[in-house]
């Protein structure tokens, strides 16, 4: 997915730019930078952060540089931000999303007279594909116009001129770009950020969220509303439940809470018997302690994460890197786990690897009485196309049981989405044997909706029901 990060000031905002990208480190694991406008004009810095930590990429950077006005980037796929020279004058610009139909965009540019610069995994940047088509506008915010119409898939932008930082959030929502403002009114300043998290320690308040496909202009002045907000929103279900900090909260809603509200739900469906209740760290440790909660067994830590140098697994693009990192980040506390009946929440089962390697294996190691999987996810049965969260639909754990059960690939997996089916419990037995544990449940689709709290019709489900 990515983070996005953006401040305009009076006074220099390189501190809050440093660590506001820092604090979106989360969201991506290979690529980070920061663009600033000041006495030096336009300037950027981008490292790639795939072996080393944000804050200790840029330290250097954030020693030296010095402006108002910044933007900042955490992303997989993109480095960024870049600096363009164009008729509307020098901006930088960082985006967050997936085009969906790049290689066609890429080819009618070409064909157009476009040139991009080589990137490292030589593919096309996807700040150059977006520029390109910005620049087609009349003005910047017509520009951002003609990059949504020209776009299949989801993008949220940040483009900082000498005016100030155009924040343009996707055109249905899918995924979050919110606004504060600073408590110091005295030397006023605004941010932007995918999350809100990052305020608080900045000295920040949340102001609001930008609605679906509005676009905002931050400037020393205050903020200005360039484009009003659509009608539709979808945004991302998939953010309370896994990808997004549980310090954060999007939509108004706190992710924390909200996956205390799946664990609730779990724990209602569930009468299984055990010592303790634990979740896959971090992000399955909020749906764990709902279970807890509403259950009455006691949360303990059988596996430790060694958060000093390992991020998430399930973020780098290479699955040996995400293999190797899965490996080496947990730790078994094999006092806890000896002779023990436990209940695992996991925020997902994704491919479904990971689980079944380096958790349960570790668990089975040490001396695990019984494995009682619990996810906070439904089944995902199709790779998203809006982010590059999940990738294929031949490597998702459903797909793989169904395609075992039926011997070919299913075109038609309605019967696999309901709970109460027999195909459905078919496919959860397979998941079930395939991971090697006592149980597994997961929750359902309506209470997941119900954890969250928005109406389904405002929610992206597309990794469950491919619409």
């Amino acid at each position: 997915m990515g983070g996005l990060f953006g401040v305009v000031s009076t006074t220099d905002c390189v501190q809050t730019l440093f660590y506001g990208t820092d604090y979106h480190s989360h969201l991506g694991t290979e690529n980070g930078g920061m663009a600033i406008w000041g006495p030096k004009g336009f300037e950027k810095a981008i490292h790639s952060i795939s072996q080393a930590q944000f804050k200790s990429r840029f330290i250097d950077d954030y020693k030296r540089m010095e402006g108002n006005f910044g933007i900042g980037a955490i992303d997989d796929e993109t480095p960024q931000p870049l600096i363009f020279r164009s008729k509307f004058g020098v901006y930088a610009l960082a985006v967050s999303g997936l085009i969906t139909n790049k290689t066609k965009l890429v080819n009618d540019l070409l064909n157009d007279g476009a040139s991009f610069g080589e990137s490292s995994g030589g593919t096309v940047n996807n700040a150059e594909i977006a520029a390109y088509l910005i620049n087609r506008g009349d003005n910047i915010v017509e520009g951002i116009a003609s990059m949504r119409a020209a776009i299949e898939g989801s993008l949220c932008a940040l483009i900082m001129t000498e005016e100030g930082i155009y924040a343009a959030r996707d055109k249905l929502g899918r995924f979050p770009l919110a606004m504060g403002e600073s408590k110091d009114k005295k030397n006023k300043s605004y941010v932007v950020a995918t999350e809100v998290s990052a305020f608080e320690n900045l000295g920040y308040e949340s102001a609001s969220f930008l609605g679906p496909g509005e676009i905002v202009l931050l400037s020393p002045g205050g903020v200005k509303q360039m484009k009003p907000e659509g009608t539709e929103k979808k945004i991302c279900a998939f953010l309370w439940i896994y990808t997004g900090s549980p310090s954060s909260m999007y939509e108004g809603i706190a992710v924390e809470s909200t996956r205390e509200r799946c664990g609730r739900y779990l724990a209602r469906r569930d009468n299984v018997e055990a010592d303790f209740v634990s979740g896959v760290p971090d992000s399955g440790v909020g749906h764990a302690i709902g279970y807890a909660m509403e259950s009455g067994i006691p949360y303990r830590r059988p596996l430790v994460k060694y958060t000093p140098g390992y991020g998430r697994s399930y973020t780098p693009p290479a699955q040996e890197i995400r293999d190797l990192v899965a490996t080496m980040k947990l730790i078994a506390i094999r006092d806890v786990i000896k002779g023990s009946r436990m209940i695992i929440c996991d925020d997902s089962i994704v491919r479904g690897t990971q689980l079944k390697n380096y958790t349960i294996k570790k668990l089975w190691e040490n001396g695990a009485k019984e494995i009682h999987i619990r996810s906070a996810c439904p089944p995902l049965m199709f790779p998203c196309i809006y982010s590059s969260s999940t990738r294929t639909t031949a490597e998702l754990a459903g797909r793989k049981a169904i395609r075992s059960l039926e011997g070919k690939e299913a075109q038609n997996v309605e019967t696999y989405l309901d709970s109460g089916s027999s195909n459905y419990a078919r496919m959860i037995d397979w998941i079930r044997r395939d991971l090697d544990v006592t149980s597994l449940q997961y929750i359902t689709i309506d209470d997941m909706i119900s954890a969250i709290g928005l109406p389904a019709n405002q929610l992206c489900l597309h990794c469950w029901l491919g619409k």
